[in-house]
C-alpha cells in the first residue's frame, strides 16, 4: 500500500505528539491549528501548514481530527467538506458522544467522503512515543485506507467495529479509567487516615500492577454472563472473589475505625462476586 498523504487538525496537549509522530513517517504531513507555537514546530519538523481546514482537506487522503469536543469536529467536518475530494478518509480521534460518529458518517456519505472515529489511549506519553491504543469504529476498506497513518500513531489499533464501535470501546475502557481513579481517592484517604506514606502507596500500586496487570487481569473472558462450576474461570475467579471480599471487608472495618468514608469499597464488597461471573 502506497503511504497516504496525511493532513491534522488540532495540534493541542495529545494532538502535538500525534502529529510529530506522522512527520517522523515516511508519509508527507501537512497541519493546521489556530496555535502559531504548535503549527510551528510541525513545519520545523518537516510538516506542511495549510491556512485552513479547507485549503487542508482539498490536498490530503486521510485527515486526522484531535478537537476538544463534539462541536469542534462537526465544524472540521463541515469545512473539510466544502473542497474535499471524493474518497477522502475523515479520522476523529476525539472523544465524541456515543452517537456523534454515525451523524458525522451520514453527514460526509453524500460527499462520498468516509469517516472512522478512533479514540486513542494511552495519553500525551504514548502519543509522544507512538505507543497509543487506536481504538477504531468504520468501514474496513476506510480503515485500511488509513492504516498507515493509524499505525504510526500506535503500537496497538484494534479496529472495533462499525462506525461508533471506537468511541464506545473508548467510553467502556474510560469508564474502568475514573472509576479506578474515585477508587484510587478512596484507598488514599484511607491511607492517610491511618498515617501512612502516599506516595509510597503510589509506588506500591504502580509496582504490584506491572506485575499482575491490574484490573485488566480479570478481562479475558469473553462473556460477561455467568461462569459454570465446570469452567477453568471459576475456580480462578471464585479464588479472586475470596480474597477480594475477605480484603475488602477487612479495609472497611479499619476505615469505618478511622471516620473514612469507603462508598466504593462497600459496593464493591456487594458486587464483586457477582460482577465476576460467579
Amino acid at each position: 500500500m502506497s503511504a497516504p498523504r496525511v493532513g491534522f487538525v488540532g495540534l493541542g496537549n495529545i494532538g502535538k505528539p500525534m502529529a510529530l509522530r506522522l512527520a517522523a513517517s515516511p508519509m508527507q504531513l501537512a497541519v493546521h491549528d489556530l496555535a502559531p507555537g504548535p503549527v510551528a514546530e510541525l513545519a520545523a519538523a518537516g510538516a506542511e501548514v495549510a491556512g485552513s481546514v479547507a485549503e487542508l482537506a482539498a490536498q490530503v487522503e486521510v485527515l486526522g481530527v484531535m478537537v476538544r469536543d463534539d462541536g469542534q469536529a462537526r465544524a472540521v467536518l463541515d469545512e473539510a467538506l466544502t473542497t474535499a475530494r471524493a474518497g477522502l478518509v475523515v479520522v476523529v480521534h476525539s472523544t465524541v458522544a456515543p452517537g456523534t460518529p454515525a451523524e458525522l458518517a451520514a453527514i460526509a456519505e453524500p460527499h462520498g467522503v468516509r469517516v472512522l472515529d478512533a479514540p486513542v489511549s494511552g495519553g500525551p506519553m504514548g502519543a509522544e512515543e507512538g505507543t497509543l491504543a487506536v481504538l477504531v469504529g468504520g468501514a474496513a476498506d476506510a480503515v485500511e485506507a488509513a492504516r498507515p497513518a493509524l499505525e504510526a500513531l500506535g503500537s496497538k489499533v484494534v479496529h472495533a467495529g462499525p462506525i461508533g464501535a471506537g468511541t464506545r470501546f473508548k467510553l467502556a475502557r474510560n469508564l474502568m479509567h475514573f472509576v479506578a481513579f474515585t477508587a484510587a481517592t478512596e484507598a488514599q484517604r484511607l491511607a492517610e487516615a491511618a498515617g501512612l506514606d502516599l506516595r509510597e502507596l503510589g509506588e506500591v500500586v504502580r509496582h504490584t500492577d506491572a506485575i499482575t496487570g491490574g484490573p485488566g487481569a480479570v478481562m479475558y473472558r469473553e462473556s460477561t454472563a455467568p461462569i459454570a462450576r465446570d469452567d477453568f474461570w471459576h475456580g480462578v475467579f471464585g479464588h479472586v472473589a475470596d480474597l477480594g471480599e475477605k480484603d475488602l471487608g477487612f479495609a472497611i472495618e479499619l476505615a469505618e475505625e478511622l471516620g473514612v468514608e469507603v462508598p466504593l469499597a462497600e459496593l464493591a464488597h456487594v458486587r464483586l462476586r457477582k460482577g465476576l461471573g460467579l
